[in-house]
């Protein structure tokens, strides 16, 4: 069954329903035979589902490790799991995961690689007349929570066009919804535009006759940043060295896999949507937004520090500075060498 407006509404509730059914079957404690992953049902979180899908970490780390997923649809959510010890490596946003590092105790959440760069952008209703960022005035724009990526993208290209959202007394209205609303809304035409990541911006593009203003990459340098990241519990990474060196391995050879073969990682991601959302894409979406995307293992560190920044100046990293200098893990064993 195909994405449609029909089901806009539904797949919020789907998307919630996973959750719950994931998380009613999954272990709260860490051991050595045992690795818990959590990641999006996201096209820019290929790696972990083709890796899952297919196999390939449980051919990697071996028969006696058992690996255990679970399906979030919030950065936020990850990092309550990771600190509640029920996580221990993660696939989320440099916004969780510069979060979770700064929160956490001993800043126990690190980045230990990257997983795609890219795959966000702004699409325009095709009702409205949005041709450019001066034309964000008095318009209605919709991105996901707040302090995830493209929120803080969003705000801050507002903030450097001298323009500020409503809540600031601005004359830009910004809706902070999760993806499926702002696919609802966008059906309504209750918005004039949103930043939404991959498939989404496709979905909105494709289905639904928006407008691609522009690729988020297009405004940082060498047209990259990193959109998804692979972080851990440095705890569990430090108790299970060779398991976690294991699986890094398996993320980059993963990595390379789906970039040597996207139609069959089309086939892996839309049979995943339909039997963990009773969902799927067509198959030109998933090819669009795949293509959108960079899967690399390159954390792409200078967008990092350039993020952190951006959110710190909207005051989403609290009022007394921070820093962010060993976000990056490494080891005496050079366990991430090859990710940063």
């Amino acid at each position: 069954m195909k994405i449609s407006q029909a089901v806009g509404i539904g797949i919020g509730i789907i998307i919630l329903a996973s959750v719950v059914l994931v998380n009613s079957n999954f272990q709260e404690n860490s051991s050595g035979d045992k690795l818990r992953i959590a990641y999006f049902p996201n096209i820019g979180h290929a790696i972990p589902i083709v890796g899952m899908e297919n196999g390939f970490f449980k051919q990697s780390l071996g028969n006696e490790i058992e690996i255990q997923t679970r399906i979030f649809d919030s950065g936020p959510q990850v990092i309550e799991s990771l600190f509640a010890n029920s996580v221990d490596l993660a696939y989320v946003g440099p916004g969780p995961a510069i979060n979770g590092y700064l929160v956490s105790q001993n800043h126990n959440v690190k980045i230990l690689s990257g997983a795609a760069s890219g795959g966000a952008s702004f699409i325009v209703h095709p009702n409205s007349q949005i041709n450019s960022i001066d034309d964000f005035a008095n318009k209605k724009i919709a991105a996901p929570q707040i302090g995830n990526s493209q929120d803080v993208s969003l705000r801050h290209l507002l903030s450097e066009n001298n323009l500020k959202s409503a809540e600031k007394g601005g004359n830009v209205v910004v809706y902070n919804i999760p993806n499926p609303d702002i696919y609802t809304l966008f059906v309504k035409g209750d918005i004039d535009g949103a930043w939404v990541a991959e498939p989404w911006a496709t979905i909105l593009e494709k289905e639904l006759g928006g407008k691609r203003l522009f690729h988020e990459e297009e405004l940082w340098p060498n047209n990259e940043f990193a959109s998804v990241l692979l972080i851990g519990n440095i705890d569990f990474v430090e108790k299970n060295p060779e398991l976690v060196s294991k699986f890094l391995e398996s993320h980059e050879d993963v990595s390379i896999w789906i970039n040597e073969n996207p139609k069959e990682t089309r086939i892996i991601f839309n049979d995943f949507l339909d039997r963990y959302l009773g969902q799927s894409l067509s198959d030109e979406v998933v090819d669009v937004a795949l293509s959108n995307l960079k899967i690399t293992t390159d954390p792409i560190k200078d967008s990092i520090f350039t993020f952190a920044k951006n959110a710190d100046s909207l005051g989403y990293l609290g009022r007394n500075g921070y820093d962010i200098s060993d976000i990056f893990y490494h080891d005496s064993n050079n366990l991430t060498e090859r990710d940063i």
